[in-house]
């Protein structure tokens, strides 16, 4: 067990510009004409702005499991460092600010000093929003609680702040986007002010904003999301993982938004309904998350992939997969994947598959997009940049 919970947290932030890639992301361009906009923008205010702040940190993904752990089994996560969630906060106030900045650097600092509406003086651009915080769509209500409870933390006085974010892997797909943005957008602030916090700080600023993303949140996100290292969560304590296995991950994107909130409370029903068959199964999946845990300590590579599928049609009876899920499920394992299975809440999101070869992955990718992904990644999860 860790000294601390968050040990694992906030290493990327300082290691993150010194580590190679380690995953091949085979993307569509017209899907991410967007984020390239948002890219432009970043450069922009790297170049012009003499005071910023940077805030970094990753995708995350749930090998083994989603549902079992909200009642008391432990669950597996991932961090992908290289799909990384990027912050960057720059002064309103600059001559060269950016143009969404132009309303709000006309008023004096003085008068922003004096005012109590935070929200009218900090803009955001996130995804396909620009414009102040007080304008932003509910969908990003937990990223303007980040801004809010970062800002106070670091005795916010009135400066009006421009923040933008990016994102090398979709939003609403079970990789825990919600907690990087939160995440990267905290370590941005604190740094655009030079305050210092401790590991345990950040992660309760960053579980404010999770708790308003997803109701009650058990903080796997907001650790798993700034980790170096593979997380193990059982009853509200996380340790480190040692992976001693050579294999490769192949995630697949559905195309469709997961829906955790929801299967989670149908899931609760359901298991109201018939505790004795639904909690059957739920402990059955928490039996397969322990049994992966020595799979990967000692290099099962097969046991593990037949764990995994096993593990979705337990989900899949469970009434948290999908058609299309099922169906990228199946055509991993028909070519060539050792085993698959949704990850994240489910109701869409992504499907993860085990292969023992880089060719292999390559296959299995060629055989997600033949399904229907709209977007594939490779990750070596044998290698050091994990590990």
């Amino acid at each position: 067990m860790l000294e601390s919970k968050y040990e694992l947290a906030d290493e990327l932030s300082m290691n993150a510009k010194a580590q190679d890639a380690n995953i091949s992301a085979i993307r569509n361009d017209e899907e991410y004409a967007c984020k390239n906009s948002v890219s432009a923008n970043l450069e922009n205010a790297i170049k012009y702005s003499n005071h910023k702040g940077y805030g970094e940190t990753c995708a995350k993904v749930i090998l083994f499991g989603e549902h079992s752990v909200v009642y008391g089994h432990s669950a597996i996560a991932l961090p992908l460092k290289n799909l990384r969630m990027r912050a960057v906060v720059t002064s309103c106030n600059e001559s060269l600010a950016p143009a969404s900045c132009e309303s709000l650097s006309s008023t004096s600092s003085e008068s922003l000093a004096s005012t109590t509406n935070l929200d009218s003086h900090i803009t955001l651009s996130c995804l396909d929003f620009t414009g102040k915080l007080s304008e932003i769509p509910t969908r990003f209500n937990s990223i303007r609680t980040a801004i809010r409870a970062s800002l106070e933390f670091a005795g916010w006085s009135g400066e009006s702040l421009h923040i933008f974010t990016e994102s090398d892997f979709p939003a609403e797909r079970g990789l825990g986007s919600s907690a990087a943005a939160a995440g990267a957008v905290i370590r941005a602030i604190l740094d655009y002010y030079g305050v210092s916090a401790s590991n345990d700080e950040i992660f309760k600023l960053t579980q404010t904003a999770e708790c308003v993303a997803h109701g009650r949140s058990s903080g796997l996100d907001a650790t798993a999301t700034a980790a170096s290292w593979p997380v193990r969560f059982s009853r509200g304590c996380f340790d480190r993982m040692e992976i001693n296995m050579r294999a490769w991950l192949v995630l697949a994107d559905s195309g469709c938004k997961g829906m955790t909130r929801e299967t989670v409370e149908a899931l609760r029903s359901r298991l109201e309904s018939n505790p004795v068959e639904v909690g059957a199964q739920l402990n059955k999946l928490g039996e397969i998350a322990a049994v992966a845990e020595d799979d990967l300590a000692f290099g099962r590579i097969e046991n593990m992939g037949k764990q995994m599928t096993f593990a979705h049609r337990i989900l899949a009876d469970l009434g948290v997969s999908t058609a299309k899920l099922d169906a990228l499920v199946d055509a991993a394992c028909q070519h060539g994947a050792l085993g698959a299975k949704l990850t994240g809440g489910g109701g869409g999101g992504c499907v993860i598959a085990l292969a023992d070869s880089e060719d292999a992955a390559k296959r299995v990718s060629e055989a997600f997009k033949n399904a229907g992904a709209c977007d594939t990644w490779v990750v070596n999860i044998g290698d050091s940049a994990i590990n």
